[in-house]
């Protein structure tokens, strides 16, 4: 089922790490697997994660490649077997 939450704080101008963990840790039923976070300035980001097809994998937040697009998702993606295949091609 997994938990996304995120806070921005632009009169302070920074999201208390408190906060945010006590807010992602709420919603420990959600997602036992895991935990993540981001902060970057006035932004601060935190998920909780269940582990369902990608047991050992799918950290996060996720990164682009060159950093400028951070990211969290929920969601798994079923058919990811048929689309690797697909996109190989």
């Amino acid at each position: 089922m997994c938990g996304i939450v995120g806070l921005i704080d632009t009169v302070v101008g920074r999201v208390p790490e408190g906060l945010l963990a006590t807010l992602r840790d709420s919603m420990i039923l959600r997602g036992p697997d895991g935990e993540g976070h981001y902060f970057d300035g006035p932004v601060g980001m935190a998920m909780r994660r269940l582990s369902i097809i990608d047991l050992e994998g799918g950290w996060q937040p996720l990164f682009s490649r060159e950093g400028q697009v951070v990211a969290f998702q929920n969601g798994e993606i079923y058919n990811h077997v048929s689309l690797r295949g697909e996109l190989e091609q």
